[in-house]
């Protein structure tokens, strides 16, 4: 890659995929903290979380137990993080295991964003679901 590209995010994908990471990673957390959820709105990074039908049909305290697990998970690695940018990810609540899984869409909601980097043009949804259910 030519010198003059390699802090040019519209020319690195390791660069992209590290902002995405760490945009995905302040969605989760937000979950949880205020403090995060306010620093995110600040930034523009922005996002619906989706309970799938299994998930949907779960006890609240459940789902609240599911958000804070996904909020709190950092165990990416390369088995299940291969694009290292933190959009997918696998958690246990009680003895549930449940996937997780960020995609990144224009505004509109109609596909995905453009410039998925780029929290002016990108809407998060988060998918919580079963993994029958993927």
């Amino acid at each position: 890659m030519p010198t003059e590209f390699v802090n040019d995010i519209e020319h690195n994908p390791e660069l992209q995929a590290s902002v995405i990471a760490l945009q995905n990673d302040l969605f989760r957390q937000a979950l949880a903290n205020p403090g995060i959820a306010g620093f995110c709105l600040s930034k523009g990074i922005t996002g619906n979380v989706v309970f799938s039908h299994n998930m949907a049909a779960r006890s609240p305290e459940f789902q609240t137990c599911t958000l804070q697990a996904v909020a709190e998970f950092n165990d990416f690695n390369a088995d299940n993080d291969p694009h290292a940018d933190h959009t997918f990810g696998v958690v246990t609540v009680g003895k549930r295991r449940l996937f997780f899984k960020i995609d990144l869409y224009d505004l509109e909601l109609d596909k995905g964003s453009e410039r998925p980097f780029d929290p002016a043009c990108t809407e998060r949804v988060l998918t919580i679901m079963d993994p029958e259910e993927y």
